[in-house]
């Protein structure tokens, strides 16, 4: 467990007393693995106070400065990471360290909770109100990106220099101060060693930065998405080659677009892992690709068979695109056919090989010079229109529930609370060869098209939905707002969304 941060640890309550300094205020941020809190050094419960600048600790509980060093005694407030840990003494090596980085926030305390049996790493920073990049939308500005990749690449070389090797890195690593200031926080370690490590070793943290990278990318930025993906397969092996060739990248097209689009995923509040996945890509001048997939059969299978799924649609169908002259609506549509096939029968065989019974939904939208709209989808992750401020469901549900509703055997608001709300009647990989179902929508100027997994309509109401879709002409802050009104819904499942825009005039298309 310790190398990967993957189960949950268990929650901790507003003003339980954490290690000899801390009180908790309450929780900020849940993640795969992690959980973020903010807490105080407010504990009337002790004799004296601690001086977090010389480290004096026998000052007067409500003494305004430290007697030794003079320096203020004001409450302060930290962020503390909390995850479980099999083996932390390689966190512990890495901590003792104190590594400095101007754009890495090395903890100020680490320390195993409860100390009766501890089970529980937590890695503790001060707080100044930064964000977390887990609360950003994609696409982010691509000079907010190229910001992040550089200082993506230069912290794990630095890292590596000192002796310290990562599992991974990922969104939960990075806060925000600002719009691209991008710091790195408690880090995935696995191997804290004396000496640098060689940078080959750095290879798979490298891919994962790329497909971090390749996440926050535009579809409009087919040029970066293409780039990062490569990276994301393992076209660089150390973080310096990484670096090299993402400045090539940047002199051949430095100049970054606007975006009409936006995606985002959570792990919701009650699941250990995300097994949903989202996905974009531009398959050909004005055909652009966006899918969702909410995966089946648990850790190292439903997240395997979703991202199987989008890699596969969006992968296969630009290839069988890139042909001149560009294919008609029709064969456009034959090509959203077969390549959702084949990405159901890579599943399959990918099931077969390792043993399970993996399986994902999936639905997904290719739009065509922002005039029609072909939405495909197997299971019950959704595509919806919004026009006129009207929502309006596009897809429908293979799932028990539904053909119940269609057989008036229940109305749709019992559906959704039904005990058997969960059996789905088609999904994809489950069997090879899968029953695809293909709607053709034709779009006007300011549509708005949604994507989305259970996890959002199954824990906010359609009429919500459309309010909060009504209430910002930003997508990005849409896809926000539709994650929280999923967590205050209970959060019970993983949850993505998909935004797309029609522009809603020339000049718009055109920005």
């Amino acid at each position: 467990m310790a190398s990967g941060f993957r189960a949950r640890p268990p929650s901790l309550s507003a003003g339980q007393n954490l290690s000899d300094y801390y009180k908790v205020e309450g929780l900020l941020r849940v993640a795969e693995g992690r959980m973020f809190y903010l807490v105080n050094d407010n504990r009337r419960d002790r004799p004296s106070r601690r001086c977090w600048e010389c480290g004096d600790e026998n000052n007067l509980i409500d003494a305004p400065t430290c007697s030794a060093c003079s320096a203020s005694l004001a409450v302060r407030r930290f962020l503390v990471a909390v995850h479980i840990s099999a083996n932390p003494e390689a966190y512990f090596h890495f901590f003792q360290r104190q590594i400095t980085h101007r754009c890495f926030l090395s903890p100020c305390d680490a320390f195993l909770f409860p100390e009766d049996r501890p089970v529980l790493l937590c890695s503790v920073v001060p707080f100044h109100g930064e964000r977390f990049l887990l609360d950003e939308a994609a696409p982010m500005n691509i000079t907010a990106v190229l910001t992040l990749a550089q200082r993506g690449i230069a912290l794990i070389a630095h890292l590596a220099t000192q002796g310290i090797k990562l599992s991974t890195i990922n969104r939960a690593n990075f806060l925000l101060r600002g719009d691209d200031d991008f710091i790195l926080y408690d880090p995935a370690v696995i191997e804290a060693q004396e000496g640098p490590l060689p940078m080959e070793e750095c290879a798979k943290v490298v891919r994962d930065l790329g497909a971090l990278l390749r996440k926050y990318t535009s579809v409009e930025e087919r040029g970066w998405l293409d780039f990062f993906q490569g990276a994301e397969d393992g076209m660089y092996l150390t973080p310096g080659e990484f670096g090299q060739a993402l400045q090539a990248e940047y002199n051949r097209h430095p100049r970054g677009k606007s975006t009409l689009h936006a995606g985002m995923s959570d792990v919701g509040l009650i699941r250990q892992i995300n097994e949903d996945n989202w996905g974009w890509g531009r398959l050909a001048p004005g055909v652009d690709i966006f899918a969702v997939a909410d995966g089946m059969g648990g850790h190292e299978a439903g997240e395997i068979a979703s991202k199987l799924a989008v890699d596969t649609l969006v992968s296969e169908a630009a290839r069988r695109m890139n042909v001149s002259p560009r294919p008609s609506i029709d064969a456009i549509e034959n090509v959203l056919d077969e390549t959702f096939q084949g990405a159901n029968n890579r599943i399959k065989s990918t099931a077969e090989e390792r043993g399970n019974d993996m399986g994902t939904t999936l639905v997904c939208c290719i739009v065509v010079d922002d005039a029609v709209a072909l939405c495909a989808n197997v299971g019950d992750s959704r595509g919806y229109l919004i026009r006129g401020g009207q929502l309006h469901q596009i897809t429908r549900d293979h799932s028990l529930v539904q053909r119940m509703v269609e057989q008036n055997r229940l109305t749709p608001a019992e559906a959704r609370n039904h005990p058997h709300s969960n059996i789905l009647l088609r999904t994809v990989g489950t069997e090879r060869g899968v029953e695809i179902d293909i709607f053709r929508v034709e779009l006007e100027p300011g549509d708005r098209l949604l994507l989305c997994s259970d996890g959002l309509w199954g824990e906010v109401e359609d009429a919500e939905i459309e309010s909060i879709l009504n209430g910002s002409d930003s997508n990005r802050v849409v896809c926000r707002e539709l994650i929280r009104a999923a967590h205050h819904g209970g959060g019970k499942d993983n949850i993505s969304v998909v935004i797309i825009s029609v522009p809603s005039s020339p000049e718009e298309a055109a920005s």
